[in-house]
């Protein structure tokens, strides 16, 4: 039976001692693509924060690739955080160094020492979003959608059993939001789940997937069929 890679149970989710969301239960596994919906201020970024070891589980249990996050120790989040590839809106690139100077000083940063090694992931993940023909370029000479697909390359350098992309066709035009959700489902199709932050419902009609709604504090399964959910959008 395929393994959840995100598995919370009866959890409450907290912020500055203020309860955001409340008995979360939700399982998340490898190949899935997943959208996450709500109003600003609904507790998606909460919900995010609490996957990636920023906030604390005060109730209930949860389990993101394979680590426990009740109790988590601070010397631990580097490892969960090595087991997850993040993708934000604004790209968060190095601006002063290349497109391949980005991917080797995260390589760097993540505890890669082999020149040879870093070298080969770096091509591999450059050729799968399709730059290997900008490596020298600068991120301020690459259009919005490449920025993005560099952004993506840095989130699968270390294999992640996750990807949590927030809000990551925010910035970009029609066209390269298409390229950028395809790579994202080619992401999923490649045994890894993916979570996807999103206020374009346009989005979801053109590239359906399974839709959880954060709505009054609790969370909602509104299946995958724009039909059945955009009325309560």
């Amino acid at each position: 039976m395929n393994t959840p890679v995100i598995t919370l149970n009866d959890v409450v989710v907290s912020h500055d001692d203020l309860v955001v969301l409340n008995n979360v239960s939700i399982s998340i596994y490898k190949g899935d693509f997943v959208y996450l919906i709500g109003k600003t201020g609904s507790g998606k970024s909460s919900l995010l924060q609490l996957l990636y070891g920023e906030l604390p589980v005060f109730n209930g249990t949860a389990e993101v690739v394979g680590v426990g996050l009740n109790n988590l120790k601070s010397s631990a989040i580097p490892d969960l955080r090595r087991k997850i590839g993040i993708v934000f809106q604004d790209f968060q690139l190095l601006t002063d160094r290349s497109v391949e100077d980005n991917l080797v000083f995260y390589l760097k940063a993540t505890g890669w020492k082999s020149k040879v090694d870093i070298k080969d992931r770096v091509d591999t993940l450059l050729e799968k979003v399709g730059l290997l023909g900008k490596r020298t370029m600068f991120p301020n000479g690459l259009s919005g959608g490449e920025q993005q697909r560099l952004a993506i390359a840095r989130a699968l350098l270390n294999d992640p059993e996750l990807i949590i992309a927030d809000e990551p066709t925010g910035n970009l035009d029609p066209d390269s939001s298409n390229d950028i959700m395809k790579l994202l489902f080619e992401v999923a199709n490649s045994n890894r789940a993916v979570l996807m932050v999103t206020h374009n419902y346009s989005i979801i009609d053109r590239f359906p997937a399974r839709v959880i709604k954060i709505e009054s504090g609790k969370l909602l399964e509104l299946g995958t069929e724009v039909q059945k959910w955009a009325s309560l959008s």
